[in-house]
């Protein structure tokens, strides 16, 4: 039991963000597959309202729980938001890119294609995120 606490303890970060990166990546999906599919908007316009939405709530997940970053400032708190939003939407142009591909390209289903974007789009994200947002060591 200890080593199964120590190896908790040791990946807890990987652990919270593949929880919190799966949990953005269902407010991703869904708010997709509601304005394509409930709401008939074009891919490319569901696409960017699923990325806004997800990012808000990926910004307040990460920082709380997944990387444990605290700012003493408000200075502070806004330059780890535009760091995030940066860098995020530089992901965000590779998730068009997909999405233009898989879709307009391929014909292949919206969703499916969705699907394969976002395993891309997670783990570039926290490659982002961890060396590069929200790096305590670097603040310090």
């Amino acid at each position: 039991m200890d080593k199964i606490l120590t190896l908790v303890h040791k990946y807890r970060a990987i652990l919270a963000y593949l929880f919190f990166g799966g949990a953005t990546t269902v407010v991703n999906f869904g708010v997709y597959a509601l304005f394509t599919t409930w709401i008939p908007l074009h891919y490319q316009i569901a696409n960017f309202l699923a990325w806004l939405l997800s990012v808000l709530f990926a910004f307040f997940t990460n920082k709380v729980w997944v990387f444990g970053s605290h700012y003493t400032t408000v200075s502070n708190f806004f330059t780890e938001l535009g760091a995030f939003f940066f860098y995020r939407a530089l992901s965000y142009v590779l998730d068009a890119g997909i999405m233009f591909v898989g879709i307009s390209l391929l014909h292949a289903n919206g969703l499916l294609t969705k699907l394969v974007d976002q395993v891309v789009i997670v783990l570039l994200n926290y490659l982002f995120s961890k060396y590069l947002i929200f790096n305590n060591k670097l603040k310090k």
